[in-house]
């Protein structure tokens, strides 16, 4: 099985061996560990262990490799900037932040999406909303984040995902997106992760649902205040998507207790990332 090291957000520290051979060999992508837990306020079904897992008008329809190309780029300059940053090269940061501007002001898709949250934070509440229609209209899944924060009754699912180039092959409509998840128990009881849910969407619409047993081979027990962590990844035909799903858990502090589904909420699968750079 050959190995990747993902090149990432240090926040991630992934360094689990990836590929995208078959569905056996994905549910191996990922690893896990118990961590102890932050404050509170910090298509076709399977059952596998996969946990993935023009028209006539006359117009310039441009390629996706050009697209991908762009998108490279932009995540390339967004990596110099955060590293520049980290060492203190301020020269260099003012450099490589008047290239992001420039390179946003010509990718329609960034520019929107700049100029809504401009229009946000100016309480231009109109302008936002005809920015966000635009973009609706341009790039659905542009308008969701690459991360996303749930809780049910008191277990709380954080996500973040980044699109891994190094894995991708866009000539051939491959797409790879790595994600973690971060799962803290922030009630009283002791509780055990069962199965899983995936519901993955691309650009075009189609929809596959994903069930399996555990997570990364695991069934793992979380105990009050405490937390699991695990990454693993998705490929995609699309160069964008979403995610949602849920996990079921049950409290085994007592027996006989029924099980209850814990929601993942949605976020997206993108080559071009969002405007933050959070991480879990």
């Amino acid at each position: 099985m050959q190995s990747l090291g993902l090149k990432m957000a240090p926040a991630w520290k992934l360094s689990a061996g990836l590929t995208t051979t078959g569905p056996r060999e994905r549910e191996r992508l990922g690893f896990g560990r118990i961590v102890v837990a932050a404050s509170s306020s910090s298509s076709s079904s399977s059952s596998s262990s996969s946990e993935r897992d023009g028209d006539g008008d006359s117009k310039d329809v441009e390629s996706p490799a050009a697209f991908l190309s762009r998108s490279q780029t932009y995540a390339l300059l967004k990596q110099q900037l955060a590293v520049a940053a980290k060492f203190e090269d301020y020269k260099e940061a003012a450099r490589i932040r008047d290239s992001l501007k420039s390179f946003e002001e010509g990718e329609p898709v960034l520019r929107l999406r700049r100029l809504m949250k401009i229009a946000v934070h100016e309480e231009r509440f109109e302008d936002a909303a005809r920015y966000r229609d635009e973009l609706k209209i341009l790039a659905p899944h542009c308008l969701l984040k690459c991360s996303s924060d749930a809780t049910t009754l008191g277990i709380r699912v954080q996500v973040r995902s980044v699109y891994i180039e190094s894995r991708s092959q866009a000539s051939k409509g491959q797409y790879f997106f790595a994600y973690r998840i971060r799962i803290t128990n922030n009630s009283q009881r002791p509780v055990q992760l069962l199965r899983r849910h995936w519901i993955i969407t691309d650009d075009n619409g189609k929809t596959e649902n994903i069930w399996g047993v555990g997570v990364i081979g695991e069934q793992p027990v979380i105990l009050p205040r405490a937390g699991f962590e695990y990454s693993s990844a998705c490929p995609l035909t699309t160069p964008n998507g979403r995610m949602e799903g849920d996990f079921e858990m049950k409290h085994i502090d007592k027996a006989g207790s029924s099980t209850f589904n814990v929601s993942i909420a949605p976020f997206s699968l993108s080559i071009l990332g969002d405007d933050t750079d959070d991480a879990l």
